[in-house]
This record gives structure tokens, C-alpha cells and sequence, in this order.
């Protein structure tokens, strides 16, 4: 009797010891992030929340993460990158999340890196430029291609085609400017030549500095221009180039016109053979990828572009680091969250996931669509090409 009264009080004594870590077990996990829901960065971040809103939604509506619910925390950070810093450290210090996301944007994802880093606290980033994973940090992890390795399939065709003059110009922001440090590796490996190598002032361009650019890049007589640009000073160097009547091979932009956007803005004729380097398109034999465009097309009235689907996919990668450290023992445990973020090998909804030592992506290839038809067509690996390439670049009279 007397022992059947000690085991009892035993049992007790040690669900009383247990049970702060049982009530830690079973609260929701808090995904946080900030997201420009106002300000230049807008558009992109309004989708990029409409993306990882989904996840959520997704994730939860499966019964949530372990039989878990996850909660999502998400401030406007107005595109401002102090008010990007103060509301990561709110996240963190105030609102205590398990799990952060990034920001769309480089300098935002600077300024949020710096705080993760400073709390010790992992977050997973969709930014592409270098200098987010050059700073020695241990939080930062990566997802999408980095922006030096961009134009490597460029490389790749030009070489293919028999092409050996290469003309770049580039906005001075840091993703265009890794994009450029890439390029200059790339063309003297292959052995082309960069024949011009020119960045500008994207946030002051009037619309006649185009013109000026546009001509000493067809004074240099190349067979293939990059531009490393965003969606408006994109269709502004297309609108000069037909002002100039100027067509080389191929000309390719990074980012803008893979936006679904670009081809109104500048009209279909004008957009006919128009390369652009995309993180994600629905076409690129992605898990999931046709379901994730079609519901969030019917949730949202739009087309998914890169921002919405490297959102939901941060999520993804989330989740996978997060059941992992829970198979282990250590849930929620940010040393294994930040061991398996930073040694696993996942493939989500933007492509396959694995980082180096500093969490820059070194998995997930790039691809390259072209507008063909008033369509964003693949073009660019073999394996998932949806239509062949147009080449040359058309001509502006044949249009």
C-alpha cells in the first residue's frame, strides 16, 4: 500500500514537472514576417503575403504542423528598411514567433538578416543577392538561385549559338549589381567578350537617358544584350530599343518582364521574343506547382509570379526543418531548426532546396522564359521547355 501511495505521488510529481514542457509542446507554432503593403515595394509584397496567407491556410487546413495549428504574424514594413529592423525585433522580442520569414526586397532583407542575426534567430530568405550571405552569418538560409548565377544559361546559349559578343547594362541596386559580378565571371570563363559594361540610376532615369544608353550599347555591336533591371525601367529600355530600331540576337532582362505584367505594359507585339531569367513559373515541373497557380489565380483574381510562390515556399522549407528537428526530439529547438535548415535537402514548391556553409542556395537552377504570343513560355533548360526558342530576337519591322 504504502509503495502503490509513493508511485502515485510520483506519477504526480513528475506530470507537475512536465507539464510546462507539455503546454509548450501543444501551443501553435508563429510563423512572423513583414511584407510592404505599402510604399515602392508594394505589388511584390502584397503577393508575397497573398503566398506564404496560403500556406498557412494550406498547412492548417491538413490538420497543421505535427496535429499543430500555426498562427501567422505579419506587419507592413512600408518599404522601409529601419521600419523593416523594427518590426523583426518586435517579432521577436514582443510577439516571441518560433519561425521567421523574410521580406521581399534586398535592402528590407538586409535590414531583417542583421536583426534574426543579432537574436540568434534562423530565418529563411527569398533575397538573391550576395551580399545578404557574404556577412559570416549563421541565421540566413536562402531559397532562391543567387543572382551571379542568373545568366549562366545566357552563357550557355550564346555559346550554343555561336554568339560571342556580350553588352550589359544594370540598375545600381545590389541584386542587379550581383547579377553583373556574375556576369563578368561567366563571360571571361567562356572565353566572349563584354563589350559594354554599364550600370545606371534606376530610381532616377528619365525616360531620354534610356535613349542615350540604348545607343552606345548599339554603337558596341553586340550579338547579345542583358539587362539587369526590374519591370518599369525594363519597359523603358524596350521602348528605347525600338525607338533605335535596335535588335540584337537575343536580349534578356532579369526578373521584370517574367512578370506576368510586362506584356500589357508594353504591349504583345512589342514583347515578342523578350527573354527573362524567372525564379519560378508554374510551367518548370515543380511539386504542385499547376494547383498552387490555379487556386491562388481563383483566391486573389491574378496570375502567381515568383514573390507569391517564394513565399509560400519559405513555408514549405519551414516546415520540412521543423518536422525534421521534431523527429529528433527538439522541437522548436532553434540550434536544430537552424542545423537542419542548414543540412537538408528539400524540394518545395519553387524547386530544390540546399544551401552551402552560408546559407546561400546552391540547389535550385534558374530558368529562362521568353515571350512568344502574348505568352511567358519556357524555354530554357531542354528538360522543361514548353516551346523552342525564338532566334533571333525579331527585328522591330517585322513585328
Amino acid at each position: 500500500m504504502r509503495i502503490g501511495i509513493t508511485l502515485s505521488k510520483l506519477v504526480v510529481v513528475t506530470l507537475l514537472l512536465m507539464a510546462p514542457a507539455l503546454l509548450m509542446a501543444q501551443r501553435p507554432a508563429t510563423i512572423g514576417a513583414t511584407m510592404s503593403q505599402t510604399g515602392k515595394y508594394a505589388d511584390f509584397g502584397i503577393e508575397a503575403l497573398q503566398g506564404l496567407e496560403m500556406f498557412v491556410s494550406d498547412l492548417n487546413g491538413r490538420g497543421g504542423s505535427g496535429g499543430l495549428k500555426v498562427n501567422l504574424i505579419v506587419y507592413d514594413d512600408e518599404s522601409d528598411r529601419e521600419t523593416a529592423a523594427r518590426l523583426y525585433e518586435k517579432l521577436i522580442v514582443e510577439d516571441k514567433v518560433d519561425f521567421l520569414v523574410g521580406p521581399y526586397g534586398t535592402p528590407l532583407t538586409l535590414a531583417a538578416t542583421e536583426v534574426a542575426e543579432r537574436y540568434d534567430m534562423p530565418i529563411v530568405v527569398t533575397g538573391s543577392a550576395l551580399s545578404i550571405f557574404e556577412r559570416g552569418m549563421r541565421n540566413v538560409f536562402g531559397l532562391y538561385t543567387p543572382a551571379p548565377d542568373i545568366m549562366r544559361p545566357v552563357v550557355d546559349i550564346a555559346r550554343e549559338k555561336g554568339l560571342r559578343r556580350i553588352a550589359m547594362a544594370y540598375a545600381d541596386n545590389e541584386a542587379p549589381t550581383s547579377m553583373a559580378e556574375g556576369v563578368r565571371v561567366l563571360t571571361e570563363s567562356a572565353d566572349l567578350d563584354l563589350v559594354l559594361d554599364e550600370s545606371y540610376d534606376r530610381n532616377n532615369m528619365a525616360a531620354g537617358d534610356f535613349d542615350g544608353l540604348i545607343a552606345r550599347m548599339a554603337a558596341a555591336q553586340p550579338d547579345v544584350v542583358i539587362f539587369g533591371s526590374y519591370i518599369n525601367d525594363s519597359a523603358g529600355l524596350l521602348k528605347a530599343a525600338k525607338a533605335a530600331d535596335f535588335a540584337p540576337d537575343i536580349m534578356v532582362f532579369s526578373y521584370g518582364p517574367a512578370l506576368s505584367e510586362f506584356g500589357p505594359l508594353v504591349g504583345e507585339a512589342n514583347a515578342q521574343g523578350v527573354m527573362a531569367t524567372s525564379q519560378w513559373q508554374r510551367g518548370q515541373h515543380m511539386p504542385g506547382a499547376f494547383d498552387f497557380s490555379f487556386r491562388f489565380k481563383k483566391l486573389t483574381g491574378r496570375n502567381a509570379s515568383y514573390p507569391a510562390a517564394g513565399a509560400y515556399a519559405s513555408g514549405q522549407v519551414i516546415e520540412a526543418a521543423a518536422r525534421l528537428a521534431a523527429s529528433v526530439g527538439k522541437p522548436r529547438d532553434k540550434e536544430e531548426i537552424r542545423n537542419q535548415l542548414r543540412t537538408m535537402s528539400f524540394r518545395s514548391l519553387l524547386g530544390p532546396y540546399r544551401v552551402d556553409e552560408t546559407g546561400l542556395q546552391i540547389g535550385k537552377p534558374i530558368f529562362i522564359m521568353q515571350w512568344q504570343e502574348g505568352r511567358r513560355e519556357l524555354i530554357y533548360p531542354p528538360e522543361v521547355s514548353r516551346e523552342s526558342i525564338i532566334f533571333p530576337f525579331p527585328s522591330w519591322a517585322s513585328r
